[in-house]
């Protein structure tokens, strides 16, 4: 099967949540034996923090110009299988053009921002990666987010059929490491900074350090503002490469994750971060969201806080029941949540989506 992709970075994991993420499925579309070729605009602030090159097997293609690129695309279109455009791709209305006017691939769009996207709409904001008549032209509308988003994508943009293909994990890239000295911490925090997460984070990570100024605490990011309210023992690590996760992970007796506000709002969008930090054998401590269940047993495979005295209670928690509940959120990830079992639910949605019928959007995830 031949794929051809029109995406943001899959070169870069710099300020992105994109490139991780791709990562794992390219490399597990082609150990399925599929032709992956993803074109990705080659803009400077992505090119100075580059940190792949290539995947064995996959067809890297970087331009800065789309025009002089389109007939190398088309190229591609001509013999492909299925072809996409996602979220964010700096030429999506151009490169879903393309496609749409392809004869022989299965088309897809694929929206790694749903609540991003939907957010604004409602403010009545254009999108830059979706054109005028919205989604309503793809075969299959894939979805980073489920739930409600399903059927706003459905009501709101015209998607046909839509449906849910979460975040996941490479376990051949995130899984348990030797811890390092430098990345030690009581509760590490991996994240760009958004203004939409300071709030948490400063509940949940900024309180509890300052309540535990002998415990070691340490964000790992980019884009922090100078004026960020750091303390003594909060320690920063600029920019950590996919490479640098599993090491600083298992430096970790807990780590923490913090989900955006409008994917907190509208749920069942867990972050590809949960799942990486799972596969490193890390006790989790997450905000609370809608679906969350639905990914990991609350008290038995993830913890979950609203306050700061959630935090410090779980920096409170004794180690032996802080391992069992990292063994079994791993166990739970390797067997659910990895890259190849997305391809597997691709596999099977591709199949849906060349069938006689167009199915009415799924709005109930819980068995995904």
């Amino acid at each position: 099967m031949k794929v051809v992709i029109f995406g943001l970075t899959i070169t870069s994991s710099w300020g992105n949540g994109h490139a991780t993420l791709w990562r794992g499925l390219v490399h597990a579309m082609v150990r399925r034996g599929w032709h992956v070729v993803f074109f990705e605009r080659d803009v400077p602030y992505y090119a100075r923090a580059r940190d792949l090159l290539a995947i064995d097997g996959a067809e890297i293609v970087l331009f800065d110009d789309w025009e002089a690129i389109e007939p190398v695309a088309q190229r591609h279109l001509a013999d492909a299988d299925v072809a996409m455009v996602t979220s964010y791709c700096p030429d999506g209305i151009a490169a879903a053009d393309l496609v749409l006017a392809a004869s022989r691939p299965l088309k897809l769009f694929y929206d790694l921002d749903t609540p991003a996207t939907l957010s604004a709409l409602q403010r009545g904001e254009s999108l830059s990666y979706i054109g005028p008549r919205g989604l309503e032209d793809f075969d299959l509308v894939l979805s980073y987010t489920g739930g409600e988003a399903l059927a706003a994508l459905r009501d709101r943009l015209g998607a046909r059929m839509a449906r849910p293909l979460f975040g996941h994990v490479d376990p051949d890239v995130h899984r348990p490491a030797e811890p390092r000295a430098d990345y030690r911490a009581a509760l590490s925090y991996i994240g760009t900074y958004a203004a939409d997460r300071q709030e948490a984070l400063v509940e949940l990570f900024l309180r509890p350090a300052r309540e535990r100024p002998q415990e070691r605490f340490v964000i790992a990011g980019a884009q922090y503002p100078q004026d960020f309210p750091w303390t003594d023992n909060i320690f920063f690590v600029y920019h950590l490469p996919p490479g640098e996760h599993p090491a600083f992970y298992s430096s970790s007796r807990l780590t923490l994750n913090i989900t955006r506000q409008a994917m907190a709002r509208m749920g069942w969008c867990p972050s590809g971060r949960l799942f990486e930090a799972a596969a490193c054998g890390v006790p989790i401590l997450s905000d609370a969201w809608a679906g969350l269940d639905a990914f990991f047993r609350p008290g038995q495979e993830i913890l979950v806080a609203a306050r700061a005295e959630d935090v410090v209670s779980a920096l409170d928690t004794d180690d032996a029941a802080l391992r069992r509940m990292a063994a079994a959120a791993r166990e739970r990830v390797l067997a659910e949540h990895t890259s190849a079992r997305r391809v597997d639910e691709l596999e099977a949605l591709l199949e849906e989506a060349r069938g006689p019928s167009r199915a009415a959007p799924m709005l109930q995830t819980e068995e995904n």
